[in-house]
């Protein structure tokens, strides 16, 4: 399963990078904003793809719905600092599978990996 991870902040890709490594994922690319991972997103077509909202030159929600006109059983999970559930519902009526505010932790992480890859699917290995 391909993975893309999209957040502004190094810091948090690193930490979602450390936190999904013992997971059977094949990390395609990471990306700080919008625009760059657009272009990993058309070059990889990724099967989950974690999502930060506000970031420079295409903010999460625009890309969200990019990808999923791409590729439209693609699995997100936003991932945002943003605690207002409005932005959480809105991305969710865009076609994201799961919403996770910042700061959490790896098994918080991997619990809802878990729930967006529909349970079964996801073994936590």
């Amino acid at each position: 399963m391909k993975l893309l991870i999209v957040d502004d902040s190094n810091i948090m890709r690193r930490a979602i990078e450390k936190y999904l490594q013992n997971n059977k994922f094949t990390l395609v690319g990471m990306a700080p904003d919008g625009e760059a991972a657009m272009q990993l997103f058309r070059k990889h077509l990724p099967d989950l793809v974690t999502l930060d909202i506000t970031m420079a030159k295409m903010d999460g929600l625009s890309c969200l719905e990019q990808m999923l006109k791409i590729k439209p059983d693609t699995k997100i999970l936003i991932i945002s600092a943003l605690k207002d559930p409005a932005t959480g519902l809105q991305a969710l009526k865009k076609g994201a599978r799961g919403f996770l505010t910042k700061p959490f932790t790896a098994a918080q992480l991997q619990k809802e990996i878990e729930e967006v890859l529909g349970g079964g699917a996801y073994d936590g290995k």
